[in-house]
């Protein structure tokens, strides 16, 4: 009756169970970087996951101090599918002549705890693009495949500035640029560009994971990204900053909460 767990970030936990006489007892159990702050668990629903093995995971994960939100096994589940989303906007814009500075600063509207470049860093290019190269083969441009970073992981690059005690590492290492060639052409989104990419990007991913019961309501999204992402808490969650902002009627046709609702506070 043991129930066997695994912390992947985007592998298909029911491909894990193929050829177990018992695929019932497996589950995700899904951690984020830094573990011992980030206080978000995933508790993955395999498609032979059993309610016994499921409830065994949510214990497991309130008797670590962490709060746990159900997912189905999509890829990616909810933090990196939306994390990794957010990204690849980003580096597509790289791609297209957007300046690495540019592209890095880009997303500070959000209240992040950190930008686009410093996250890839502290995850480590080599999983980012794995994670990414999944996604990009589960639903294909929507994760566009960066040429610039793959070059950046296979010569061993830091993204970020060497740390040195001043907090550069924080930024976008300028010196990258030459991975992604001159910046400029008539293609390249300035800042709000790269910000309205990774908004109308997020609004799609957000309707489409509701669509696919990845999860139940627009909540366990806010929920999710809040606690395992640092999405900025002042602005209520994901869903009602997009509500707010219109980016919900523009993409999807219709708001996703009921006026004046946030999902936290």
């Amino acid at each position: 009756d043991t129930v066997l767990a695994t912390n992947t970030s985007a592998l298909s936990v029911t491909a894990m169970t193929q050829g177990l006489r018992h695929p019932e007892r497996v589950v995700g159990l899904h951690f984020f970087n830094p573990v011992a702050q980030m206080p978000l668990v995933e508790v993955v629903r395999a498609e032979r996951s059993s309610e016994a093995a499921l409830a065994t995971a949510f214990a497991v994960a309130k008797a670590c101090g962490k709060s746990a939100v159900g997912v189905a096994d999509r890829p990616g589940f909810v933090v990196n599918r939306l994390l990794l989303r957010q990204l690849a906007e980003v580096a597509a814009a790289v791609e297209r002549g957007t300046p690495v500075e540019v592209a890095d600063a880009a997303l500070r509207p959000l209240g992040l705890p950190m930008g686009p470049f410093a996250l890839m860093q502290l995850v480590g290019l080599p999983v980012t693009l794995h994670v990414l190269g999944t996604l990009h083969e589960a639903f294909g441009e929507r994760y566009p495949l960066s040429p610039g970073l793959q070059a950046l992981s296979e010569a061993g690059r830091r993204v970020t500035p060497t740390p040195d005690g001043t907090g550069r590492e924080r930024g976008v290492d300028p010196d990258i640029q030459s991975a992604f060639g001159p910046p400029g052409g008539p293609g390249a989104p300035d800042a709000q560009g790269v910000l309205d990419a990774v908004l109308k990007g997020l609004t799609e991913e957000v309707g489409l994971m509701l669509d696919e019961g990845v999860v139940t309501a627009p909540q366990d999204i806010d929920l999710c990204m809040i606690l395992g992402a640092g999405f900025g808490f002042h602005l209520g969650g994901l869903v009602p900053y997009l509500d707010r902002t219109g980016w919900t009627t523009r993409v999807l046709g219709t708001r996703l909460l009921e006026p004046g609702l946030a999902s936290i506070g």
